[in-house]
């Protein structure tokens, strides 16, 4: 009997009444419930609960019941016709990453992201570790249960008022893994999906079809990000691809032709990029108008993410990694690649080479060149600018060496010399360290956009872009200027020449960026070019692209405990220990910073292998991102940005560097900490000197030693000018400089 007493209850708990979706929905907000508070509840997943809102699916037993019930009970507290107060009403938010908003074309700076999470929860949640039960799982997405058959394209959702475009409402990845024999998806904000797809093109029609992943276009001209799959090996060994590469495989970058996996996708007509089914797979068929087809996939276990970079990344759990990953896809964008590669992406990404242009007779727009941007074809460098090898340079000797006055060569600063007396007799030698100097280097800098003019005897301009062949042989660092009409005398012998990487005063006519000529000037003294190769289309193509990577720094800094608005003394403190505070965005800022130079060097790319030889055409200089101009621009600033501040603190206070290795300068001191060279009065730092601080440009701690290690060192290795700023972070001596 009590077996149909049980049958009769189930029977009508199966038609519990419930109120219509929207009213559930107002329910659950009126007494600030999460979609998530609600799921853990009634045991399911929170796109279960979210479908039940939407109409799109109905509770069943036992679920409904319960559902049903809390609804009654929330009917009582909050009648439909009943005024709430609008703090009642107010969703609580969820620690998950939010999808980047997309900025509008005027203003770049606004593509810059805030820092994730809400008052309700602190920006960092986005990267705690969670555990795997605690996840919520939502029902499938695609097939029966849907409504929808699998591979077949849903309509896109149009961009609501508020500005969220559901079309990527998953956010801009997924972290693909196969538990248990099942598929499931990992995406940004702790939502797992589960992945009814059995072979990889079926993945790829899921992904663009069901899984509402992608980013919004960081311009307006620009196309919304392409979703971005991460395969576990798990997931590899289940779509039938290897787990790691062969010997042969990795030196080519790719899986052979002939692998199954490729022709699968062929027969389903899917194709593939030019490199190939590599560690970053780009699977697309041709856009149909304005319609794209593409998915792109990461495979950690191929080495996509470089540790030098992604430090251990590539082996986190799969939440963990799209938790990481997704943070840096919100706050950057979506990776493309290396983060050299995204870094290149990213100034494209938000200067597109084209644009629509207004609607004609007919009402047809068309394409157009986008003002401010590279464009879509490449141009020639100047014959100074181009690296050795390059097809302009064909008709030299096989073996010429070009000098100084054949070729520019803008680099970063390796420079060092011996110490003083008096300087032997200081206890320490403290490294400071300028943050994402690169970038600020950028910030604010006039490059040029389209190709040179050559010019002779040219009248030099510092506003305008280009190479200079001049002779600086005459300025004397001994006497030079820091100010409008102020002069100061200097020890020249102390101080390294900022004309040239090595810091060697230079000893003839040489080719030089503008910002290393306009610096000459600055320092009281005149400059006769003898040629040029000057820019007159030009313009700050690099403005939004330093202020999505510094916000980006900036905010995940702030995550970290590191604010832009700390004291020195406080700041110190903040950085000791930084990184462990949450490892996983440790690795962010890594990627961050990694970004930014990797964009700067990947201007000039040099061949790749392929069969290459000197005087013959490479891949990347079919790009109109490969610009060497604009590198050595950025990096002459760089340089002289450095040289300007060491400048200013010796006029101050009669103190020079010992040593600099790109941002990073070692002073000997009488104390361990920044602090007690560097000069501050009342807290304010030296004006146009090094300022402590986390914003781009100022500079923290690096490290300190001891004079008598750096005196032991150079002995051990006969290297009386053995650079010590390559070495001073902790005290190793190694063969590796990554310039950090």
């Amino acid at each position: 009997m009590s077996e149909l007493f049980d049958a009769v209850d189930a029977l009508i708990a199966s038609r519990s009444p419930l109120p219509p979706p929207a009213e559930r929905k107002r329910l659950r907000q009126a007494h600030s419930l999460t979609l998530d508070e609600v799921a853990a509840a009634l045991q399911v997943r929170r796109a279960t609960v979210s479908g039940w809102e939407a109409g799109k699916t109905e509770p069943r037993p036992p679920e409904r019941d319960a559902y049903a019930r809390m609804l009654k009970q929330l009917a009582q507290l909050y009648p439909a016709n009943a005024p709430v107060h609008p703090e009642e009403t107010a969703v609580r938010a969820t620690p998950a990453v939010p999808a980047a908003p997309a900025p509008t074309a005027v203003e770049p700076a606004q593509a810059c992201t805030a820092p994730t999470g809400s008052a309700a929860e602190p920006a960092n949640t986005a990267l705690r570790p969670a555990a795997r039960a605690a996840v919520p799982r939502p029902a499938v997405t695609s097939g029966p249960a849907s409504g929808r058959p699998a591979g077949r394209k849903a309509a896109p959702s149009s961009t609501p008022a508020g500005g969220t475009d559901q079309r990527f409402e998953n956010g801009p990845l997924a972290v693909v893994d196969v538990e248990n024999g099942q598929v499931l998806a990992y995406c940004v904000g702790g939502l797992v999906l589960d992945v009814p797809a059995k072979s990889l093109p079926s993945l790829v029609d899921w992904t663009l079809a069901e899984a509402k992943l992608g980013q919004p276009k960081l311009s307006g001209p620009g196309k919304p990000a392409d979703p971005l799959l991460v395969l576990t090996e798990a997931a590899l060994e289940h779509y039938g691809l290897p787990v790691t590469l062969t010997q042969q495989e990795r030196l080519a970058g790719r899986l052979p032709e002939s692998h199954k996996v490729i022709k699968q996708l062929a027969r389903a007509d899917w194709r593939l990029t030019k490199r190939g089914f590599g560690p970053w797979a780009r699977i697309y068929r041709p856009a149909q108008g304005s319609e794209r087809s593409c998915v792109q996939l990461c495979i950690p276990s191929w080495n996509a993410l470089d540790t030098r970079h992604w430090a251990d990344a590539g082996q986190l759990p799969p939440a963990d990694l799209t938790r990481l990953l997704g943070t840096y896809a919100v706050r950057v964008m979506t990776p493309r690649g290396s983060t050299a590669v995204t870094g290149l992406e990213l100034m494209t990404a938000l200067h597109p080479p084209t644009r629509a242009t207004e609607p004609d007779a007919d009402g047809k727009r068309h394409s157009e060149h986008n003002p401010g941007s590279l464009g879509k074809n490449p141009v020639d460098c100047a014959p100074c600018e181009a690296p050795d090898g390059h097809p302009v340079l064909a008709d030299l000797p096989r073996f010429h060496q070009r000098t100084p006055a054949e070729v520019l060569v803008e680099e970063a600063y390796d420079w060092a010399r011996p110490l003083t007396d008096a300087e032997c007799l200081r206890p320490h030698l403290v490294g400071i360290d300028v943050n994402m100097a690169f970038a600020a280097g950028a910030n604010g800098l006039t490059v040029g956009l389209g190709a040179p003019t050559r010019l002779k005897n040219a009248v030099f301009d510092p506003k305008l872009p280009g190479s200079w062949l001049v002779d600086l042989t005459h300025v004397d660092l001994s006497r030079v200027k820091v100010a409008k009409d102020k002069w100061v005398h200097l020890d020249a012998g102390l101080l390294p020449s900022p004309f040239t990487p090595k810091g060697e005063r230079p000893e003839g006519p040489a080719w030089y960026a503008t910002p290393t000529v306009a610096y000459a000037v600055e320092l009281g003294y005149d400059v006769t070019p003898i040629e040029a190769y000057v820019r007159y289309d030009n313009g700050r193509y690099l403005d939004a692209w330093y202020n999505r990577l510094r916000d980006a720094y900036l905010a995940t800094m702030a995550d970290l405990g590191v604010h832009a608005d700390l004291p020195p003394e406080e700041f110190l403190k903040a950085m000791e220990g930084y990184r462990q505070r949450d490892p996983q965005l440790a690795i962010v800022v890594s990627a961050i910073k990694a970004t930014v130079k990797g964009g700067i060097g990947k201007l000039r790319e040099r061949p790749r292998g392929e069969g290459w030889k000197p005087g013959q055409p490479w891949r990347a200089l079919a790009r109109p991102t490969w610009r060497p101009d604009i590198r050595a621009a950025v990096i002459s600033r760089t340089r002289i940005n450095m040289h300007r501040k060491i400048v200013k603190h010796a006029a101050f206070t009669g103190q020079y560097p010992v040593a600099i290795l790109s941002d990073c300068a070692v002073y000997a001191s009488d104390g361990p900490s920044p602090l007690d060279f560097l000069p501050y009065r009342d807290g304010k730092p030296l004006p146009g000197g090094f300022k402590l601080g986390v914003n781009p440009g100022l500079v923290k701690h690096e490290g300190t030693q001891s004079v008598l290690w750096g005196e032991g060192i150079r002995e051990q290795f006969n290297a009386p000018e053995l650079n010590l700023a390559r070495y001073i972070k902790d005290g190793t001596v190694t063969d590796q400089d990554t310039g950090e």
